[in-house]
C-alpha cells in the first residue's frame, strides 16, 4: 500500500488529518470480507488518525479475525479498540488508529434503547501540541440518538475539564442528517468541517444521506474536508469515507 499524500513542505501553520469511515465489518457491496482493501482505501487518503466504526473481533460471521489489528498492523498503526457489543469471544464496536503517541482517556457504552453503542476517547500528542479524539456511532433510533448525545456533551465526556482542555475532534457515523435534533446538537457546541453542501456518504454505491461527520471545537484555524468516493471506496463498505484537515490552533502570546 502507498500513500498519496504531498511529500512537499507543510505550510507554515501546523495540520492534522482525520478520517471517519464506517466500514461495516469489513463486508463490501460485492459481499467480500476484505480488511486488506479497507486499510489500502485508508493508505491511499495518508491520514494520520483514523477513526473506525462496524468493526468485528472474533465474530465467526468474519472469520474471527480481529479486523482492528489487522487493519491497523497493514497501516503501520496502533488502535484503540472499544466493543459496543461484547459476548462471549464475539465483539463489534469502534476503533481509533494511528502512529502517533496517544493515551486512552474514556471507552464505555452510551444509553440505549436499541443496538448497543459506545464511545472512545483518546488524546494524541503531535509535535505541536496535543489534542482529544473522540469517536462514536449513533442508534438507528431518533431518541436513542438524542439521548447519547447528550450524555456525550455531559460531563463525563466532552463537558469535563480534560475534553475542554485541548483542542478536541469528535468524529463518527452518527446516523443523523444536518437538519436531525442529534447533529444540531452537536453542531451548536462544534463546528462542521464540511460545507453546507457536503457530498453524501451512504450507500456507498449510490450515496443518499450524509451520515458521516467530523465536528471540530472552534477554536481550530481553516479546515478542509472531503468525502472518499474512488471505485475502490465505493466498493470496500457501504458508506464512503470522510477526511479532513484541519488547521491545529495557533497557540495564544
Amino acid at each position: 500500500m502507498s500513500s498519496n499524500r504531498d511529500s512537499s513542505p507543510r505550510q507554515r501553520s501546523p495540520t492534522v488529518s482525520i478520517l471517519t469511515y464506517n466500514v461495516h465489518s469489513c463486508i463490501g457491496t460485492d459481499r467480500k470480507i476484505d480488511p486488506h482493501r479497507i486499510a489500502d482505501v485508508i493508505a491511499q487518503t495518508g491520514a494520520d488518525i483514523i477513526a473506525l466504526q462496524e468493526l468485528d473481533v472474533g465474530r465467526k460471521r468474519t472469520g474471527r479475525i480481529d479486523q482492528a489489528h489487522v487493519i491497523a498492523s497493514l497501516l503501520k498503526m496502533e488502535a484503540h479498540f472499544h466493543p459496543a457489543l461484547h459476548v462471549e469471544e464475539e465483539k463489534y464496536g469502534d476503533a481509533i488508529l494511528t502512529a502517533l503517541p496517544t493515551r486512552l482517556m474514556k471507552a464505555s457504552p452510551l444509553p440505549s434503547l436499541g443496538e448497543l453503542r459506545g464511545a472512545l476517547w483518546i488524546l494524541v500528542d503531535l509535535p505541536w501540541g496535543a489534542l482529544n479524539v473522540l469517536n462514536t456511532h449513533l442508534g438507528l433510533r431518533n431518541l436513542d440518538r438524542l439521548r447519547q448525545v447528550e450524555t456525550l456533551l455531559g460531563r463525563d465526556w466532552m463537558g469535563s475539564p480534560e475534553f475542554q482542555a485541548l483542542p478536541a475532534i469528535i468524529c463518527g457515523d452518527l446516523n443523523a442528517v444536518p437538519s436531525s435534533a442529534a447533529y444540531k446538537a452537536l453542531a451548536a457546541c462544534f463546528r462542521d468541517v464540511a460545507p453546507a453542501r457536503a457530498a453524501r456518504t451512504f450507500p456507498s454505491r449510490f450515496p443518499l444521506l450524509r451520515l458521516d461527520h467530523i465536528f471540530v471545537s472552534k477554536e481550530f484555524g481553516n479546515v478542509r474536508s472531503e468525502v472518499i468516493s474512488t471505485a475502490a471506496a465505493r466498493q470496500a463498505s457501504d458508506h464512503l469515507p470522510v477526511l479532513a484537515e484541519v488547521e491545529y490552533p495557533a497557540r495564544s502570546g
